[in-house]
């Protein structure tokens, strides 16, 4: 007995020493060499077991950042125990030779702080071989590149101009996918995203000189509202690749190294000029490009109480749909009602071309000859850097037939008489009276003292007859909508919650249930569905901050889920929460 004792005790300490050991946190900074040569880059890698936030690195004094820092999250479960592990990973290239010493990086994760330890860096004189070849990081860097074309960097304000994305790479790499994690916002800018369709790749692209297959990933024209230093916020993409390594397989074929690269488009500054001050006319209401200007008459010669159209009409290429057009200058005997706008306008990578035009439609009371005099229209042509004025031509309206302003008619100048009353005008007056006593009559054997009593009594029955009807009508329409919004949600999760077995596959599905659900819903293109669009677009149709927070949670549960091994728990947990949130979103929108 004593000696099962000694051996339960034993066991015990183990598995709580190993527990004990498994829930310790560590935070901890590696490098992927510590000696290498001036023409080499370095690779660090800050690792942690548990999540953490507010993650500063050290200053990497005598290097240059080539890219980073890049993330990634790693989830799995063995033996019914959880194992996680989340890295940021920084490209290094050294300045100069010496030695060096990279800084401690620090993270919070619950309520302490955390920091690695120091690691000694020695940076030789340059290597004939730099790097390795075959290592998928360099590989990646070295063929793949991720540029925003501006076509003009330096606008004035209300000038356009266009921003191209494209992602270049060349062999050996080859691209499987493309996720976007992070899209550019516009918001000091008037924006309009051109639709490319189906992605294409063009083997005849050129990036600095050298060949590379090409993908154009986005197309925006934008005309700056605000004056200074405006800020394009960065676009990030996220790419599974297949680079091939050394080894072989039963051909001789060189077999793939499967891999993920978060590769992203910094932030651009943009250097809004304000326009010019001097010589700007009254008149100016912001135009800015180039422009034609008329006044067009649908007719010049009519009858009095006819009506004609009058027309102001700007074309040309600019910030057509940004300013407003003049008004029109007609005599106060002119009845004149308010414009009907119009748009003409298509945006192209060239900016906004086409027309923008006011019809007022006129009505002249009496027969004349009516001036419409000359109009002003002012704008300012970036590429001159002055300001024009166009003016239309004096116009007159001929109104040929009808009454002339101020004529009476016969019966107009006929002085009016007073009335007479007549001897017998108030004979209708009744002037004798019939009295009746009214002392015989009792009030409660009459048929109106009843009818009386009772209309009250019926019209509070009726009242609340009909609240209870209206009321349960309510509560029908409520389940009607209840179950409706149900239905909706397992018609989207009914792909997901086939695959419950099979871990990626599910996710894959309840993710596109997701954004589909969103597409179909708000009517949004895929491209646009990132975490931040999603959340933004739902707290503009209204819908509770929870409830938008709780779609974007599953949204990155998928995210995340889809690369590490989860519990058939997790699984039903992230279906239950998705029914009842589009449920709930359906309902509110």
């Amino acid at each position: 007995m004593i000696k099962i004792l000694v051996f339960r005790t034993l066991f015990f300490i183990i598995i709580f020493g190993s527990l004990t050991l498994n829930a310790q946190i560590s935070f901890d900074a590696k490098v992927s060499k510590k000696r290498l040569g001036l023409n080499e880059r370095l690779r660090v890698d800050f690792k942690m077991n548990e999540n953490g936030d507010d993650f500063i690195p050290p200053p990497f004094t005598g290097f240059q950042v080539v890219s980073g820092p890049q993330q990634s999250v790693s989830r799995s479960w063995i033996n019914g125990v959880q194992n996680f592990s989340k890295t940021y990973t920084y490209f290094l290239t050294p300045k100069l030779k010496g030695k060096f010493t990279l800084g401690q990086a620090a993270i919070t994760i619950g309520d302490e702080v955390y920091k690695t330890s120091p690691i000694g860096i020695k940076v030789t004189e340059a290597v004939e071989k730099p790097n390795d070849p075959n290592n998928i990081d360099y590989i990646t860097d070295e063929n793949i590149k991720l540029v925003a074309e501006i076509t003009n960097a330096s606008p004035y304000l209300n000038e356009g101009f266009t921003v191209v994305y494209k992602l270049y790479f060349r062999n050996p790499i080859s691209i499987s996918d493309v996720q976007e994690l992070e899209s550019p916002s516009y918001g000091d800018f008037w924006s309009h995203m051109i639709k490319i369709g189906q992605v294409r790749v063009n083997t005849r692209g050129e990036y600095k000189g050298e060949s590379y297959n090409e993908v154009v990933w986005r197309k925006v024209v934008l005309y700056p509202q605000k004056i200074g230093k405006l800020i394009l916020e960065p676009l990030t993409l996220n790419l599974s690749l297949s680079v091939p390594n050394n080894r072989r397989d039963l051909f001789g074929r060189r077999m793939l190294t499967q891999g993920q690269k978060t590769i992203s488009v910094g932030r651009k500054t943009i250097n809004v000029k304000s326009l010019p001050e001097a010589n700007k006319p009254i008149d100016f209401s912001g135009a800015v490009g180039q422009f034609d200007f008329d006044v067009i008459l649908d007719k010049d010669a009519l009858k009095a109480s006819e009506s004609f159209q009058a027309k102001i009409k700007v074309n040309g290429k600019g910030n057509l749909k940004l300013f407003n057009l003049p008004k029109i200058n007609v005599p106060n005997t002119l009845e004149v009602y308010d414009p009907e706008h119009s748009e003409n306008v298509k945006i192209s990578l060239s900016g906004m071309q086409g027309s923008v035009e006011d019809v007022y439609t006129i009505v002249p009371q009496y027969q004349g000859k009516y001036p419409i005099q000359s109009i002003e229209f002012s704008f300012f042509d970036p590429k001159t850097s002055n300001y024009k004025t166009l003016s239309s031509q004096d116009l007159l309206i001929d109104v040929y037939e009808g009454p002339t302003a101020g004529s009476l008619t016969k019966n107009d100048r006929t002085p009016k008489r007073l009335a007479r009353p007549q001897n017998d005008t108030f004979r209708f007056i009744q002037l004798d009276t019939k009295l009746e006593s009214i002392q015989s009559l009792s009030l409660w054997k009459t048929t109106s003292f009843w009818i009386l009593l009772f209309i009250p009594s019926i019209i509070l029955l009726s009242g609340y007859t009909i609240k209870r009807y209206v009321s349960e009508k309510s509560q029908d329409s409520s389940n009607a909508k209840q179950r409706l919004a149900e239905k909706l949600a397992k018609k989207y999760l009914s792909s997901a919650k086939k695959a419950f077995n099979n871990q990626v596959v599910f996710y894959e599905a309840l993710e596109r249930a997701l954004h589909n659900y969103l597409k179909a819903k708000l009517k949004i293109e895929t491209t646009e569905l990132s975490k931040y669009k999603i959340e933004s677009l739902l707290n503009e149709k209204n819908v509770d901050q929870q409830v938008a927070m709780d779609f974007v949670s599953v949204v990155e549960n998928c995210e995340l889920a889809r690369y590490a091994p989860g519990s058939s728990v997790s699984i039903q947990k992230d279906y239950e929460k998705a029914s009842s949130v589009i449920a709930a979103i359906d309902r509110q929108l």
